[in-house]
């Protein structure tokens, strides 16, 4: 379904297409898509709205995710990702590039830019990767500003407010962080950093009628949970946030060093996506078809096709 014809475009506001797959029954399962490739992969493999993690996005920038990249740069991954694959993409606004007015630019630009929804984290810059030690935290009223200030700016966008403060503050300061929130603007919830079944139910149970976001990132804090368990203690949606990124990053290391250890990829080949796959997946023949002057593709045979 290429993008360029108007009658393959979503009709609704991206915000509201998320509001409608979060409706549904179950937990709504939502993967990191660091680009539009991945993006298309995971609507292929039935995901119905995808994650854009600026953890993945600075490392596709090659940069650490520290708050350095900008809105401009997160709006291209937006595009990209949003017009690739037209589901609705959740995306990570980290502190929301500095106060109220700064949060309602990024509003703005996410939304133009397609995005369906987005999460705000109540940490100070340089901010750190939530499952990270000595998080500097702003004050609840300044965060519930930035909350605010983002519901008054968006037309149809998702704002989910993220809390880091469970780690400083305990359960009490991070539930009533999100309580203020909430009474500020927030659609939903996002408490970072949980490290027990106990501690994710607690916080669910405190916070009756309320969307949660759980976050089962790699490497971090929070034990591995399945998407049913995390629906069985309280949560309404989960991101795996850098999954896919940490996969190709992993496989993209492995190709260069057989290239620099064989001097070639024969090695290699079992192992990477073919022509015809990348052409079936990004619809190739359809974009083709759109004009009339582009002679047919016909892939190659043999052994590199």
């Amino acid at each position: 379904m290429p993008y360029l014809r108007a009658a393959d475009m979503p009709e609704e506001p991206a915000g509201d297409r998320f509001r409608q797959v979060l409706a549904r029954p179950g937990i709504l399962q939502i993967p990191g898509t660091h680009n539009g490739q991945a993006a298309l992969q995971a609507k292929a493999a039935g995901f119905e709205a995808c994650y854009l993690s600026g953890a993945a996005m600075s490392a596709s920038m090659g940069l650490p995710d520290l708050g350095i990249i900008t809105v401009d740069e997160v709006a291209f991954f937006i595009r990209q990702v949003a017009r690739a694959s037209r589901l609705p993409v959740l995306v990570d606004g980290d502190t929301g590039y500095g106060e109220a007015l700064n949060v309602m630019h990024m509003v703005r630009s996410f939304e133009e830019a397609g995005a369906a929804a987005v999460h705000l984290e109540d940490q100070l810059l340089p901010k750190k990767c939530g499952h990270l030690n000595d998080k500097q935290l702003a004050t609840p009223g300044d965060m519930a500003a930035k909350v605010a200030a983002a519901a008054k700016a968006r037309r149809h966008l998702f704002v989910i407010a993220r809390t880091d403060a469970v780690a400083s503050e305990g359960m009490d300061g991070a539930v009533a962080r999100a309580e203020l929130y909430i009474q500020a603007g927030a659609d939903a919830i996002f408490p970072e950093a949980l490290t027990t079944p106990d501690m994710f139910r607690e916080f669910a149970r405190r916070m009756p009628g309320v969307r949660l976001l759980a976050n089962m990132t790699e490497f971090g804090r929070t034990p591995f949970f399945t998407a049913q368990e995390f629906e069985s203690f309280g949560y309404a949606m989960v991101i795996w946030p850098v999954s896919s990124l940490r996969v190709a990053n992993k496989a993209q290391s492995e190709l260069y060093q057989a290239i620099r250890r064989d001097g070639g990829t024969h090695a290699m080949l079992d192992r990477m996506q073919t022509r015809a796959e990348l052409y079936d997946t990004i619809d190739y023949e359809e974009y083709e078809a759109l004009d009339a002057s582009i002679v047919r593709t016909v892939i190659p045979t043999g052994t590199i096709s």
